[in-house]
Protein backbone atom coordinates (compact mmCIF):
# COMPACT_ATOMS: atom_id res chain seq x y z
CA UNK A 1 0.00 0.00 0.00
CA UNK A 2 1.29 3.58 -0.78
CA UNK A 3 1.47 5.99 1.63
CA UNK A 4 -0.70 8.08 -0.11
CA UNK A 5 -3.46 4.92 0.19
CA UNK A 6 -2.76 4.66 3.97
CA UNK A 7 -2.86 7.84 4.46
CA UNK A 8 -6.97 8.27 2.83
CA UNK A 9 -7.95 5.06 4.48
CA UNK A 10 -6.86 6.49 7.65
CA UNK A 11 -8.84 9.05 7.28
CA UNK A 12 -11.56 7.13 5.96
CA UNK A 13 -11.33 5.32 9.51
CA UNK A 14 -11.73 8.45 11.09
CA UNK A 15 -14.46 10.59 9.37
CA UNK A 16 -12.23 12.56 8.04
CA UNK A 17 -12.36 14.20 4.31
CA UNK A 18 -8.74 12.79 2.77
CA UNK A 19 -6.39 15.61 1.96
CA UNK A 20 -6.18 14.74 -1.79
CA UNK A 21 -10.07 14.69 -1.94
CA UNK A 22 -10.06 17.70 -0.03
CA UNK A 23 -7.34 19.29 -2.37
CA UNK A 24 -9.69 19.24 -5.59
CA UNK A 25 -13.66 19.65 -4.08
CA UNK A 26 -15.17 22.26 -2.52
CA UNK A 27 -14.27 24.34 0.40
CA UNK A 28 -15.75 22.34 3.66
CA UNK A 29 -15.36 21.95 7.30
CA UNK A 30 -17.85 19.13 7.59
CA UNK A 31 -16.90 15.13 8.64
CA UNK A 32 -16.72 12.54 5.68
CA UNK A 33 -19.94 11.57 6.78
CA UNK A 34 -21.42 14.70 6.23
CA UNK A 35 -19.32 16.03 3.19
CA UNK A 36 -20.75 12.87 1.21
CA UNK A 37 -24.15 13.72 1.92
CA UNK A 38 -23.43 17.91 0.97
CA UNK A 39 -21.65 16.40 -2.58
CA UNK A 40 -24.48 14.23 -3.27
CA UNK A 41 -26.92 17.67 -2.64
CA UNK A 42 -24.78 19.38 -5.02
CA UNK A 43 -24.84 16.79 -7.71
CA UNK A 44 -28.21 16.38 -7.43
CA UNK A 45 -29.22 19.76 -7.67
CA UNK A 46 -26.88 20.41 -11.01
CA UNK A 47 -28.63 17.53 -12.52
CA UNK A 48 -31.72 18.61 -11.91
CA UNK A 49 -30.46 22.34 -13.38
CA UNK A 50 -29.37 19.72 -16.70
CA UNK A 51 -32.24 18.10 -17.19
CA UNK A 52 -35.02 20.53 -16.56
CA UNK A 53 -33.70 23.56 -16.97
CA UNK A 54 -32.38 26.68 -15.07
CA UNK A 55 -33.90 26.90 -11.43
CA UNK A 56 -36.23 29.44 -10.78
CA UNK A 57 -34.38 30.18 -6.92
CA UNK A 58 -31.08 28.87 -6.87
CA UNK A 59 -29.36 27.31 -4.37
CA UNK A 60 -26.13 29.24 -4.27
CA UNK A 61 -24.46 27.56 -1.44
CA UNK A 62 -24.50 24.33 -4.08
CA UNK A 63 -21.86 26.78 -5.86
CA UNK A 64 -18.18 24.97 -6.32
CA UNK A 65 -17.27 28.95 -6.90
CA UNK A 66 -20.48 30.92 -6.21
CA UNK A 67 -18.57 34.25 -7.59
CA UNK A 68 -19.03 33.40 -10.91
CA UNK A 69 -22.09 32.76 -10.61
CA UNK A 70 -22.63 36.45 -8.96
CA UNK A 71 -20.67 37.66 -11.86
CA UNK A 72 -22.56 36.24 -14.48
CA UNK A 73 -25.79 37.41 -13.05
CA UNK A 74 -24.17 40.41 -13.62
CA UNK A 75 -23.00 40.14 -16.98
CA UNK A 76 -26.93 38.62 -17.96
CA UNK A 77 -28.16 41.56 -17.20
CA UNK A 78 -25.72 44.24 -18.75
CA UNK A 79 -26.15 42.48 -21.89
CA UNK A 80 -29.97 42.54 -21.66
CA UNK A 81 -30.08 45.93 -20.77
CA UNK A 82 -27.06 47.47 -23.06
CA UNK A 83 -25.78 49.11 -20.65
CA UNK A 84 -21.39 48.73 -18.74
CA UNK A 85 -21.18 46.02 -16.30
CA UNK A 86 -19.24 48.85 -14.17
CA UNK A 87 -22.43 50.48 -13.47
CA UNK A 88 -24.41 47.52 -12.00
CA UNK A 89 -24.26 46.80 -8.27
CA UNK A 90 -26.64 44.45 -6.55
CA UNK A 91 -29.45 45.28 -4.18
CA UNK A 92 -29.92 42.47 -1.45
CA UNK A 93 -33.40 42.43 -0.91
CA UNK A 94 -34.63 39.77 1.68
CA UNK A 95 -37.50 38.10 0.43
CA UNK A 96 -39.15 36.98 3.80
CA UNK A 97 -42.86 36.73 2.99
CA UNK A 98 -42.05 34.06 0.59
CA UNK A 99 -40.45 30.96 1.15
CA UNK A 100 -37.94 29.69 -1.93
CA UNK A 101 -40.28 26.43 -2.26
CA UNK A 102 -43.05 28.44 -2.93
CA UNK A 103 -42.01 30.70 -5.36
CA UNK A 104 -43.60 29.58 -9.54
CA UNK A 105 -41.77 32.38 -11.29
CA UNK A 106 -38.26 34.12 -12.16
CA UNK A 107 -37.30 37.75 -11.39
CA UNK A 108 -37.38 39.79 -14.44
CA UNK A 109 -34.10 41.11 -13.49
CA UNK A 110 -30.92 39.39 -11.09
CA UNK A 111 -31.83 36.09 -9.18
CA UNK A 112 -33.45 34.51 -6.40
CA UNK A 113 -31.17 32.85 -4.00
CA UNK A 114 -31.50 30.44 -0.63
CA UNK A 115 -28.65 28.44 1.32
CA UNK A 116 -26.89 31.01 3.90
CA UNK A 117 -26.50 30.86 7.46
CA UNK A 118 -25.84 34.13 9.46
CA UNK A 119 -23.93 34.06 12.42
CA UNK A 120 -24.08 36.07 15.56
CA UNK A 121 -27.61 37.55 15.12
CA UNK A 122 -31.00 36.67 13.54
CA UNK A 123 -33.38 38.08 10.72
CA UNK A 124 -36.43 39.52 12.80
CA UNK A 125 -39.86 38.59 10.70
CA UNK A 126 -41.57 41.44 12.64
CA UNK A 127 -39.03 44.47 11.73
CA UNK A 128 -38.05 42.58 8.46
CA UNK A 129 -34.48 43.71 9.42
CA UNK A 130 -31.48 42.39 11.58
CA UNK A 131 -31.98 41.62 15.23
CA UNK A 132 -30.06 40.13 18.41
CA UNK A 133 -30.10 36.52 18.28
CA UNK A 134 -32.03 34.28 20.31
CA UNK A 135 -30.53 32.99 23.51
CA UNK A 136 -28.58 29.81 22.40
CA UNK A 137 -28.51 30.28 19.02
CA UNK A 138 -25.57 31.22 17.00
CA UNK A 139 -26.71 30.35 13.64
CA UNK A 140 -29.50 31.25 11.88
CA UNK A 141 -30.57 30.39 8.61
CA UNK A 142 -31.40 33.51 6.34
CA UNK A 143 -34.51 34.22 4.13
CA UNK A 144 -34.46 34.03 0.15
CA UNK A 145 -33.17 37.13 -1.07
CA UNK A 146 -33.40 38.43 -4.46
CA UNK A 147 -29.72 39.52 -6.14
CA UNK A 148 -31.22 42.51 -8.25
CA UNK A 149 -28.73 44.27 -10.30
CA UNK A 150 -29.24 48.08 -10.23
CA UNK A 151 -27.95 50.94 -12.02
CA UNK A 152 -25.95 53.59 -11.10
CA UNK A 153 -27.38 52.49 -7.36
CA UNK A 154 -27.22 54.88 -4.57
CA UNK A 155 -26.43 53.30 -1.47
CA UNK A 156 -28.39 54.58 1.53
CA UNK A 157 -25.77 56.18 3.97
CA UNK A 158 -27.66 54.60 7.29
CA UNK A 159 -29.89 51.73 8.34
CA UNK A 160 -27.59 49.00 6.81
CA UNK A 161 -25.30 46.84 7.78
CA UNK A 162 -22.15 45.65 5.47
CA UNK A 163 -21.83 42.11 6.19
CA UNK A 164 -19.17 39.46 4.29
CA UNK A 165 -20.59 36.57 2.71
CA UNK A 166 -18.49 33.52 3.35
CA UNK A 167 -18.50 29.99 1.82
CA UNK A 168 -17.88 28.26 5.14
CA UNK A 169 -17.78 29.58 9.30
CA UNK A 170 -14.20 29.70 9.40
CA UNK A 171 -14.04 33.00 7.18
CA UNK A 172 -10.07 31.69 6.26
CA UNK A 173 -8.82 30.58 2.89
CA UNK A 174 -6.62 30.95 0.11
CA UNK A 175 -5.36 34.25 -1.12
CA UNK A 176 -6.64 34.89 -4.70
CA UNK A 177 -5.61 37.37 -7.73
CA UNK A 178 -8.33 39.67 -6.66
CA UNK A 179 -7.16 40.56 -3.35
CA UNK A 180 -9.45 38.42 -1.94
CA UNK A 181 -10.04 34.96 -0.06
CA UNK A 182 -11.25 32.62 -1.97
CA UNK A 183 -13.23 31.57 1.16
CA UNK A 184 -14.97 34.96 0.72
CA UNK A 185 -17.69 35.66 -2.18
CA UNK A 186 -19.61 39.11 -1.29
CA UNK A 187 -20.45 41.88 0.66
CA UNK A 188 -23.98 42.26 1.08
CA UNK A 189 -26.01 44.93 2.87
CA UNK A 190 -28.81 44.07 4.85
CA UNK A 191 -30.96 46.04 7.18
CA UNK A 192 -30.83 46.68 10.58
CA UNK A 193 -32.13 48.25 13.61
CA UNK A 194 -29.62 49.49 15.46
CA UNK A 195 -25.98 50.20 14.46
CA UNK A 196 -24.74 49.58 18.31
CA UNK A 197 -26.01 46.71 19.00
CA UNK A 198 -23.95 43.87 20.11
CA UNK A 199 -23.89 41.42 17.87
CA UNK A 200 -22.40 44.31 15.08
CA UNK A 201 -19.61 45.03 17.61
CA UNK A 202 -18.80 41.53 17.15
CA UNK A 203 -18.49 41.51 13.76
CA UNK A 204 -21.12 39.42 12.75
CA UNK A 205 -21.10 37.58 8.94
CA UNK A 206 -22.87 35.34 6.65
CA UNK A 207 -21.46 32.16 5.34
CA UNK A 208 -22.22 29.55 2.93
CA UNK A 209 -23.25 26.29 4.28
CA UNK A 210 -25.72 23.45 3.64
CA UNK A 211 -25.28 22.73 6.94
CA UNK A 212 -23.17 24.27 10.47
Amino acid sequence: MSEQLESMSTAIFDNMVPKYWAAIGFLSMKPLASWIEDLNDRVNFLNSWYEKGTPIVFWIAGFFFPQAFLTSTMQNCARGKKIAIDRLSFEFVVKDDTKFSEVTKKPEDGCLIYGMFIEGCKWSFETHKLADSDPKKLFVELPMIHLLPVMDRVVPATGLYYCPLYKVLSRTGTLSTTGHSTNYVVMMELPSIDEESKWIKAGVACFLALKY
